[in-house]
C-alpha cells in the first residue's frame, strides 16, 4: 500500500540544508553518524535531496498493513515499568513508579533513557537523552551522567569514605540502583575509563569542600552536566592506548546528545535540561480534567532568550552567521548539547586530534568538516537550564520525552491522553474535524470510532506505550487511526527516519497522599 500524503501531514519540519544534504528533522549536525551510513541510502532518498522543505511521496515508498497483534508487538518491544516498593503496606515515596518506552526511527536508535534511585542520598533520577550524528554520545550519557549527579549530591564526609574504600581496595557501597530494560545496555569495555574519570571528579570535590558540607541539588546538577561534558572532551583529546577505546571516545565526542533529567526527592522536583527534549507536568483540575505545566524550555531558534544568549557570546560581525536557517552556524538545531566538539574545539585542536586518531575517522567526511563561519568557538554548551517545582497533590504525573514526541503531539494533548489513561476518566471533547467537510455518514463513523477507542483504552498495560500509540497513529481528527499506525510502523528502517524521529518517553506517576501529607515538623 503506498504511503499517502495524509501520512506526511504535520511533518513539514523535515528539512534539507542549503548544502543539499538530507538531515534529521531536528538536529543532525551535517553529515550524519561518524560511522558513515551513506552507502545505505536508497536512491529515492538521494532524489529527495532536491527538495527544499518536506518530502514528496513516490511509488518507491511502500508499506504494508500490519495486524493489531503485530502493531502491539512493535510498540511494546521496549516498554518498561517500575513500581516503588511499599513498606508496611504503604508507599512512603512521593513517586509511585514510572513507565517508559522507546520507538526507533533511526537504525540504530539514537535516543537513550535512564532511571535510577539514589542510594547514598535520597531521590530518584529520570532522564531522556536524544542523540544526533550517531548514538555514541547519548549512550555515554545514559551510563555516566547519573553517576556524576549522584557524586555531586554526596556530602563531603561520604566522598571521603568513598575515596578511602578505593584506596584500601575495599568494595564500594553502591550509590545508584538502576531501573533498566534488558535492551538498555552498558559498554563494558569503557567502564574502567569511566570510573577513573569519575574518581578524579570526586577527588576534586573533596578538595573543594569542607567536612559537614552538604551540596545543594541545583548546584549539583549544574556541576555534573558541565563536568561530564568536560570529561568527554578531555578523554577524546588524550586518547587511549586501547584502539577500540580510542575510537570510542572520539565517536562520543564528535557525536552529540541533548539531555533532560529530573531529580525527585519528596516534594522537591528539579529538572535540568540542555537541548530540546522536554519535561511536562500533568496537573489535575477540580473538574477532573488535566492541564499541562511546562517544566523545561527548548533550547533552539524558537526560544528568543536562547537566540539572544548565543548572539551575545560572539562578536557583532557574526550576528548574521551564528544562527542561520534556525540552526547554530546553519547546521545544528539544538543550541545546547553534550559532545559535538566540532562546535566547541578550535580548528587547530580538531585537526590535531583527528591526525593522531584511528583510520576509521578519516574515512568519514563528518569528522573532517569544519562548520562555516567558524571564528570564535565554543559555539555550544552543555550547561543546563535548571527549574524547580514544589510538588502539590494535584500534580499527578510528569512526562519526559525526546523531541520526537513533541513534534507529533502538543503538550496539552499529551497530558490529556496520559491523564485519561491513568484515571480512566475520559473528558469528551467536541469532535473536531479540522475544517474538513464531512457527511453525516462520515460523522457517524468518526463517533463510532471514538466510542471503540474509549472502550479499548486499557489494552495497553503501559502509559508510555499508550501515549506512543497516539503519537504515531493520530490522524487529522485527533483519533488513533490503525491504518496510519500500521503504515508508519511498517516503513523500512532506511526510510522511517524520513517521516518521524526516534521517540522516547518516561512517565512518572506521583503519590498525592504522600505529597499532601504534612511533614513531621509541621505535625509537631
Amino acid at each position: 500500500m503506498p504511503v499517502t500524503a495524509q501520512m506526511l501531514r504535520g511533518l513539514s519540519r523535515s528539512k534539507v540544508l542549503a548544502s543539499g544534504l538530507l538531515v534529521c528533522p531536528q538536529h543532525q549536525s551535517q553529515l550524519g553518524p561518524i560511522i558513515n551510513q551513506s552507502s545505505r541510502r536508497p536512491s529515492c532518498m538521494r532524489q529527495s535531496r532536491q527538495l527544499s522543505r518536506g518530502y514528496q511521496t513516490t511509488s518507491v515508498l511502500c508499506s504494508y498493513v500490519l495486524t493489531p497483534p503485530q502493531v502491539n508487538s512493535i510498540l511494546k518491544a521496549n516498554e518498561y515499568s517500575f513500581k516503588v516498593p511499599e513498606f508496611d503496606g504503604k508507599n512512603v515515596s512521593s513517586v509511585m513508579g514510572f513507565e517508559s518506552n522507546q520507538l526507533p526511527a533511526n537504525a540504530p536508535i539514537e535516543d537513550r533513557r535512564s532511571a535510577a534511585t539514589c542510594l547514598q542520598t535520597r531521590g530518584m533520577l529520570l532522564g531522556v537523552f536524544d542523540g544526533h550524528a550517531g548514538c555514541a554520545c547519548a549512550q555515554a550519557l545514559s551510563e555516566r551522567l547519573f553517576y556524576y549527579i549522584a557524586v555531586s549530591l554526596l556530602p563531603h564526609n561520604t566522598l571521603c569514605e568513598l575515596e578511602a574504600a578505593v584506596e584500601a581496595g575495599r568494595a564500594l557501597s553502591p550509590i545508584l540502583q538502576w531501573h533498566k530494560h534488558h535492551n538498555d545496555y552498558f559498554s563494558r569495555e569503557a567502564q574502567t575509563l569511566y570510573f577513573n574519570s569519575l574518581r578524579t571528579y570526586w577527588q576534586e570535590l573533596i578538595d573543594l569542600t569542607s567536612p559537614g558540607d552538604v551540596p545543594e541539588t541545583r548546584e549539583a546538577l549544574l556541576n555534573a552536566f558541565k563536568r561530564l561534558d568536560n570529561d568527554i572532551s578531555l578523554e577524546a583529546q588524550v586518547g587511549d592506548p586501547n584502539a577500540f577505546l580510542h575510537y570510542w571516545v572520539l565517536r562520543v565526542a564528535f557525536s552529540g546528545a541533548t539531555a533532560c533529567v529530573a531529580h525527585v526527592d519528596g516534594t522537591d522536583l528539579f529538572v535540568a535540561n540542555a537541548g530540546d527534549a522536554r519535561a511536562v507536568l500533568g496537573v489535575q483540575e477540580e473538574d477532573g480534567s488535566f492541564t499541562a505545566h511546562t517544566l523545561s524550555n527548548d533550547h533552539n531558534a524558537q526560544n528568543d532568550e536562547e537566540v539572544a544568549r548565543i548572539r551575545s557570546e560572539h562578536p557583532p560581525s557574526e550576528r548574521k552567521t551564528v544562527i542561520r536557517q534556525d540552526r547554530l552556524l546553519g547546521l545544528l538545531m539544538p543550541f545546547r548539547a553534550f559532545g559535538d566538539v566540532k562546535f566547541k574545539w578550535s580548528i587547530e585542536l580538531q585537526k590535531s586530534v583527528l591526525e593522531s586518531g584511528p583510520d576509521q575517522l578519516h574515512e568519514n567526511e563528518h569528522t573532517k568538516f569544519i562548520p562555516p563561519n567558524y571564528h570564535t568557538p565554543p559555539y555550544l554548551t552543555a550547561e543546563p537550564e535548571i527549574t524547580y517545582h514544589k510538588l502539590r497533590p494535584q500534580d499527578r504525573f510528569m512526562v519526559i520525552g525526546s523531541d520526537g514526541l513533541w513534534e507529533t503531539l502538543h503538550r496539552q494533548e499529551v497530558v490529556r491522553v496520559v491523564g485519561e489513561y491513568l484515571t480512566g476518566v475520559h473528558q469528551r471533547q467536541p469532535l473536531k474535524v479540522g475544517g474538513y467537510r464531512v457527511t453525516l455518514g462520515q460523522m457517524q463513523g468518526l463517533l463510532e470510532e471514538r466510542k471503540a477507542r474509549m472502550s479499548s483504552a486499557f489494552e495497553d498495560q503501559n502509559s508510555a506505550t499508550h501515549l506512543m500509540r497516539h503519537a504515531v497513529g493520530n490522524n487529522e481528527f485527533g483519533t488513533v487511526d490503525h491504518e496510519r499506525l500500521s503504515k508508519m510502523l511498517s516503513l523500512p528502517e532506511e526510510l522511517a527516519r524520513m517521516y518521524r524521529d526516534d521517540i522516547t518517553i518516561i512517565i512518572t506517576q506521583f503519590n498525592p497522599n504522600v505529597i499532601g501529607a504534612p511533614r513531621p515538623e509541621e505535625r509537631s
